[in-house]
């Protein structure tokens, strides 16, 4: 019991540098301190996917459509860092959107465990709410803006259909894209500590749909050699 208690433990271990660079990076923004908050942003998925790579130490159609994912946030993180010669919330919007659709796949069609829950028609309120209040400020991105919020609603209720880590950090996932949206589109009305409280939403759902993701996708991989086991 003691040398399985170890395994998990040490299977885990690998979402430690992801979990230090995020307070890292949270307390730099917090703290005004850009020449560290920076770097320490373009940190997080690449941990986080060394992460999920260290406590699967598999590969399946899971893990790549997660990667995936990661990969795509990656690049909307640093949408203005990789791509200086385009726009930068249009190259954030198109890679995040294609993030979500990753995630959403991923949940739909390979990680769901149950029927989507009544409570997830929250997230149509959700939708509808934040396009009433936000759309006399949207501008040219407008249609945009509204598209690329149905994908966000769509991940988050995609995710309420998997494990409860998940379908948490797909609540996270979605307050964080909400708050970002108030902060691009209602400036004045958003307090400056809400920049690190993106930031932090951001980190603990990405993270949490990772761990949950790795979670399934090394369950679903151990499922044919317990199968063997108890077959003899």
């Amino acid at each position: 019991m003691e040398h399985v208690q170890r395994s998990r433990v040490a299977r885990w271990a690998g979402f430690i540098p992801y979990v230090v660079v995020s307070v890292v990076h949270v307390t730099a923004l917090a703290a005004s301190a850009d020449a560290l908050a920076a770097p320490t942003k373009l940190l997080l998925m690449p941990l986080l996917a060394l992460g999920v790579v260290w406590a699967t130490r598999t590969w399946n159609v899971r893990l790549a459509l997660l990667i995936a994912a990661i990969t795509l946030s990656w690049l909307g993180d640093g949408a203005a860092t990789f791509f200086p010669f385009a726009p930068t919330l249009p190259m954030m919007l198109l890679f995040f959107g294609l993030a979500h659709l990753a995630y959403i796949w991923l949940f739909q069609r390979h990680v769901a465990a149950r029927r989507a829950p009544a409570w997830a028609l929250v997230f149509v309120v959700w939708w509808v709410g934040i396009l009433v209040v936000l759309w006399p400020h949207l501008g040219a991105l407008a249609i945009a803006v509204a598209v690329y919020g149905l994908v966000l609603g769509g991940t988050a209720a995609s995710a309420a259909r998997c494990s409860p880590v998940i379908a948490i950090g797909g609540v996270f996932f979605l307050a964080s894209d909400t708050l970002l949206a108030f902060r691009l589109f209602l400036p004045d009305t958003m307090p400056d500590w809400t920049s690190p409280l993106v930031m932090l939403t951001y980190c603990l759902g990405q993270g949490l749909i990772a761990a949950g993701v790795a979670q399934a996708a090394r369950s679903h991989s151990l499922e044919p050699r317990a199968a063997r086991v108890a077959h003899g």
